[in-house]
């Protein structure tokens, strides 16, 4: 008989629901406000660098600042709504409220439960841009048919993140090991994606680093859909993009088991 931390097969299975279910319901309570915390820091600096910096500037590569602003800022938003909810609330659930050891005495399995809070995370993360993309087109700063044929990406870059911030969570010992993970790899990673200014503008050698980051990876792939096209390098960015979700997945897997049997 195998214990509930012990490696359940890869494939995924439906007893991943009911966790992601529960992370739902509970978040439900305070949705409105979960929601708007979520949306309101991007949403001021799209206002701030976009028409502020905007007025300044001009347009990037023939396309007004704003719109490329906004085409960037929205896979921010997902980044940051997919890691708070990876970081924070698995944490809590994890360590602090002990959720996680209550689970695990059903049937349910440590893969279950960690499929369940990474989909939730980028459910969570998904709603985050879905409302960037209504306001972008409410502000009429783009409403190409295209935009919908991003929030399916959106959902794979909260995936990504989501399982980005479960390996510091599995790594974590408390909340104050989050603001590491927030200061040398999040913040600049922002700056160094191409949400506000162009990768072009950086020096060679650091552009060609830049170019790998998860972040980078999500700008380039949404980015051209605010431009009403498809970029024709989409299917590269795509591909990597899901490797670099199969391969924070398995780190994040392994991770949690080491802990889970110490």
């Amino acid at each position: 008989m195998t214990s509930p931390t012990s490696p359940t097969p890869a494939l995924p299975r439906w007893r991943f629901f009911p966790v992601w279910r529960r992370n739902a319901l509970v978040w439900r309570k305070l949705a409105l406000p979960s929601l708007l915390g979520n949306v309101a820091d991007p949403l001021l600096q799209l206002a701030a660098f976009g028409w502020g910096v905007g007025s300044l500037v001009g347009s990037v590569g023939g396309v007004p600042y704003i719109l490329f602003l906004a085409s960037g800022t929205v896979s921010m938003s997902v980044m940051t709504a997919a890691s708070f909810e990876a970081l924070f609330s698995a944490f809590s659930r994890m360590h602090v409220q002990k959720t996680w050891d209550a689970i695990l005495l059903t049937a349910t399995g440590l893969d279950d439960v960690l499929l369940g809070e990474l989909l939730w995370a980028a459910s969570k993360s998904l709603l985050s841009g879905a409302a960037m993309i209504a306001i972008v087109a409410l502000l009429d700063i783009s409403r190409a048919p295209t935009l919908l044929l991003a929030l399916p990406l959106l959902a794979l870059v909260g995936m990504l993140f989501a399982a980005l911030g479960l390996i510091v969570t599995a790594l974590a010992r408390s909340y104050d090991f989050f603001t590491y993970y927030f200061t040398l790899v999040l913040t600049p990673m922002t700056f160094l994606s191409g949400v506000f200014f162009p990768l072009s503008a950086m020096p060679p050698w650091l552009r060609e680093v830049a170019a790998w980051l998860p972040l980078s990876v999500a700008v380039d792939l949404v980015r051209p859909l605010f431009f009403g096209r498809w970029d024709a390098a989409a299917p590269l960015h795509l591909a990597l993009l899901l490797g670099e979700i199969y391969a924070a997945w398995r780190v994040a897997r392994a991770l949690a088991h080491r802990r889970f049997a110490g």
